[in-house]
């Protein structure tokens, strides 16, 4: 808790204008600390922030059925939208049909109240091949990147479906955030993925084999790099320095 309340009170010194009074420095309770989370950026500084997901479903055959969904918002943006591109490849060499899945999986009915991020995959076959990714991309720039938006505007409430040899999709708007489904052909098994509420659920079952599945969630943030005066800089150190003298 010490070192809680040091780093808190150093964060509250380096907000204070040259023009304010000087630093009374208050302990935090924890569940004050637990409400700062996502606030540590200043206004102005973030540039530009988007979301990638993607899902695809390979079968035994190298049918590959997914989409992939984006959206980013900048400054100009006057509404954010989500942009969607299926994913429809015909697997090379000859066609040969696939066994039906015979496995099966149990359990995991509490999957769907979880908080956070949550990852799972259950496999019930032989030979698959299944990632459950999320990256965290945060760079620097005075500008925010160009943007060539790509596919079909998703609308609030809607649903985009396709269809191959591998198996269905649906990608769905709701109330509860943006979600990508996977039903494989021949009971292979399903993957899912969806994004909000506050979290992010990442579900693959596998019931057939040779298959091979990939979910992945970018978050991409730029952040302006800005530099603070020398002026700025000395007034924060001086306030810090009565911090010594309090045990802090």
């Amino acid at each position: 808790m010490k070192t809680t309340t040091w780093l808190a009170a150093i964060c509250l010194a380096a907000s204070l204008p040259a023009t304010a009074e000087p630093l009374k420095p208050i302990e935090l309770k924890d569940h004050e600390l637990a409400q700062l989370r996502g606030r540590y950026v200043m206004p102005g500084r973030i540039v530009s922030f988007g979301i990638v997901m993607s899902s695809t479903w390979q079968n035994a055959n190298g049918d590959v059925i997914g989409a992939r969904t984006s959206l980013q918002v900048q400054q100009t943006t006057i509404k954010p939208q989500f942009y969607v591109s299926m994913i429809d490849e015909k697997g090379s060499g000859t066609s040969q049909t696939q066994s039906a899945g015979t496995g099966t999986v149990s359990g995991g009915a509490g999957l769907s109240t979880t908080e956070g991020v949550t990852q799972v995959v259950r496999a019930a076959g032989d030979y698959n091949t299944a990632h459950n990714n999320v990256d965290i991309n945060v760079t620097k720039a005075n500008e925010a990147p160009a943007i060539q938006q790509q596919g079909q505007a998703l609308a609030a409430g809607s649903t985009l479906t396709g269809n191959n040899d591998a198996g269905s999709l649906s990608v769905s708007s709701t109330g509860n955030g943006v979600s990508l489904n996977i039903i494989a052909n021949n009971n292979q098994g399903s993957a899912m993925q969806r994004l909000g509420q506050g979290g992010l659920m990442q579900n693959t079952t596998l019931l057939g084999a040779s298959n091979r599945v990939s979910n992945l969630t970018s978050l991409n943030v730029v952040l302006r790099d800005n530099a603070p005066t020398a002026g700025g800089m000395s007034t924060n150190l001086d306030q810090l320095k009565g911090l010594r003298n309090l045990g802090y």
